[in-house]
């Protein structure tokens, strides 16, 4: 059986970017993740999938211990770290979003999908 795990939204303060106000300040940023996992859940127990509570600490460690200067990278490490959990993930999708950039211009926020199956 093959299915999705979303978690959407998650918010995190890091100190990425190429601008030294990026990086002595930071900024608010925004991840989504989906996780597509092959596995069948039986007799409701959690060791019959993959367990999401893994998920939020572990992007909360990554964002804090690496101050890239590309949101690339970030998910690159973010994507590389999702798939080590569990030989059951298949593909890891993470959207990162940068609110309050020091760029001219009106918008809410830049943002970057990556996927890696």
């Amino acid at each position: 059986m093959s299915y999705k795990i979303r978690i959407q939204n998650m918010q995190f303060h890091g100190h990425i970017g190429v601008y030294s106000e990026e990086k002595k300040i930071g900024q608010t940023i925004q991840i989504d993740l989906e996780v597509a996992v092959d596995a069948t859940p039986m007799d409701d127990q959690l060791s019959s999938t993959v367990s999401y509570g893994e998920f939020y600490p572990m992007i909360q460690k990554i964002i804090e211990q690496n101050h890239v200067n590309l949101i690339e990278t970030l998910a690159q490490k973010i994507i590389n770290a999702i798939k080590q959990l569990d030989q059951r993930i298949q593909t890891v999708t993470v959207r990162v979003r940068k609110l309050n950039l020091p760029v001219d211009g009106v918008f809410d926020n830049v943002e970057i999908e990556m996927k890696q199956s």
